[in-house]
């Protein structure tokens, strides 16, 4: 069980890091995964530079939490997982946004995912 989990978290880290390359990279082929045109300016700098960071620090921390065995690396990503689609849900509800399910439920699970990865794979 802890083989198939760890695999899992694996997955998640190595994809949110290349995400996040992607954004640094690449910012044209992922931006509209997230239904996103890329903006001009500052607001191009506050894309790449956001969503680089987000997803970087989000795959970097579950990488550590999964090596280092240690559960407080896991809390970033949880947090910053979790508030994504606490936010996705509250731009529907007050904002008037598109009810991005396809996005808000592999957030849920992941995020439930690394809580259950810190409570069975962490050695503290």
């Amino acid at each position: 069980m802890n083989k198939v989990l760890s695999l899992l978290v694996l997955l998640c880290g190595v994809l949110m890091t290349v995400t996040g390359i992607q954004w640094l990279v690449v910012p044209g082929t992922i931006a509209p995964q997230f239904g996103l045109e890329l903006a001009n300016g500052v607001g191009l700098s506050s894309q790449v530079g956001d969503l680089s960071a987000f997803f970087l620090t989000l795959g970097i921390c579950t990488l550590l939490a999964l090596t280092l065995k240690q559960r407080v690396w896991y809390y970033p990503a949880i947090l910053l997982v979790s508030l994504t689609a606490l936010g996705r849900i509250l731009a529907w509800l007050l904002h008037d946004a598109a009810l991005a399910t396809h996005l808000i439920a592999p957030e849920i699970v992941m995020a439930l995912l690394l809580w259950f990865a810190s409570r069975r794979l962490a050695g503290d």
